[in-house]
C-alpha cells in the first residue's frame, strides 16, 4: 500500500494531522474499533498490499483492536470476507463485515423502510458482466428490460443489464446512460448499492456504480445511496462491536465517500493518499511511502 495517511479526529482544535503509517494511531491505543476500506486500503482487487496482513495481524495481536470491514461493495458480507480470504487474509481478525450491498439486500427484503416500501418489485437491474452479475435470489423483484414495465432501478453494475432471464447483456456505460435517460422521463427511483464513483483495480481505476447515480441525479433522477458516505453503514459498525462514535476510527482512501461518512457520523478518520486520489496527490510533496511497512 503506498501512501501518506491523514488523521482527522473531529474533537481536536487541529483538524488534520500527517502521520508517517498505522503505527503512530496504534500506539495511542485511543480506539477500541477500527473501520477499515478494503479496495485501495489493504489490496488492489488483485493482491493484497504489502505488509497489509501483517500489520492487521499486529493489530490484534498487539493492541487488541476490534476491526470491521467496512466497503462500498455492491456484494453482500459474506462474499467480502472470502474475497478477503482468497486474498491470504484470515478472516478471525474481523469482527465481521458491511458492505453497502448487504445494506441494500437487507432494506430490500425487510422494505420496513418507508422509501423502499413504496418500491415496486419490478426492475430495471444494471449489474457487473466481467466481475460476475449479482444475484437478485429471494428477494421477490422481476427483472425487466423494458423501461414500460419497470418501477425502481437497482444499480449493482456498470458492465451489462439484467435480463428477465437471470442473464446478463453486456452494454457499455454510454448505452446504459440512455437508458437512464428514458428512466428518469417516467420518474423512477434508483437503488444505488454502490456509491463509489470509481475504485482500485490492479493499480487502475474501474468505474463503479456511483457514476451511474451521478448522471441520473444531473438527469433530474430519485436517488436512495446505500453505504458511505451514509450513516448508517457507520452506525451498523458502531453496533456489531459494541462502541461510541468517539472510541472509532474509519480508515479509507476516498474523500467523497470514507472520510466524508466519517465525519457525518462523527468519528475519527484516516485518509489513505494512495488510492484511489493517488495521482491527485503531490506525491513528491509528500514523499510517498509504505503505510504497513512501518509496523516491525
Amino acid at each position: 500500500m503506498t501512501g501518506r495517511s491523514f488523521s482527522s479526529m473531529p474533537s481536536e482544535l487541529k483538524p488534520f494531522q500527517s502521520i508517517n503509517g498505522i503505527q503512530q494511531l496504534a500506539e495511542t491505543r485511543r480506539f477500541k474499533a477500527w473501520f477499515l476500506d478494503q479496495f485501495g486500503v489493504l489490496h488492489d482487487g488483485k493482491l493484497p498490499y504489502p505488509g497489509a496482513i501483517s500489520t492487521l495481524e499486529q493489530l490484534l495481536a498487539t493492541y487488541g483492536t476490534e476491526m470491521v470491514i467496512i466497503s462500498n461493495s455492491s456484494r453482500r458480507a459474506s462474499t467480502t470476507i472470502e474475497k478477503l480470504r482468497s486474498l491470504g487474509f484470515d478472516t478471525s481478525l474481523f469482527v465481521g463485515a458491511i458492505t453497502s450491498g448487504e445494506l441494500t439486500h437487507e432494506h430490500l427484503l425487510r422494505r420496513d423502510d418507508p422509501w423502499f416500501a413504496r418500491l415496486g418489485r419490478s426492475c430495471i437491474h444494471m449489474t457487473w458482466n466481467g466481475r460476475g452479475a449479482i444475484s437478485l435470489e429471494g428477494l421477490g423483484l422481476q427483472v425487466v428490460d423494458n423501461v414500460e414495465e419497470a418501477e425502481f432501478i437497482i444499480a449493482h453494475g456498470t458492465e451489462a443489464l439484467g435480463l428477465p432471464s437471470g442473464a446478463a447483456l453486456p452494454m457499455k456505460l454510454e448505452n446504459l446512460e440512455k437508458i437512464l435517460e428514458q428512466c428518469v422521463a417516467k420518474k423512477i427511483p434508483m437503488v444505488v448499492a454502490n456509491p463509489d464513483f470509481v475504485t482500485v483495480e490492479a493499480r487502475a481505476l474501474r468505474v463503479m456504480p456511483g457514476t451511474l447515480a451521478a448522471t441520473y441525479k444531473k438527469l433530474g433522477g430519485e436517488l436512495k445511496w446505500m453505504g458511505k458516505p451514509g450513516e448508517i453503514i457507520y452506525k451498523s459498525a458502531m453496533v456489531m462491536v459494541g462502541v461510541d462514535a468517539a472510541d472509532c476510527i474509519a480508515v479509507g482512501d476516498s474523500l467523497h465517500h470514507d472520510i466524508k461518512g466519517a465525519n457525518v457520523a462523527g468519528i475519527s478518520s484516516a485518509f489513505i493518499t494512495g488510492g484511489v486520489h493517488a495521482t491527485e496527490v503531490n506525491s513528491e510533496k509528500l514523499q510517498m511511502i509504505l503505510l504497513f511497512k512501518l509496523l516491525p
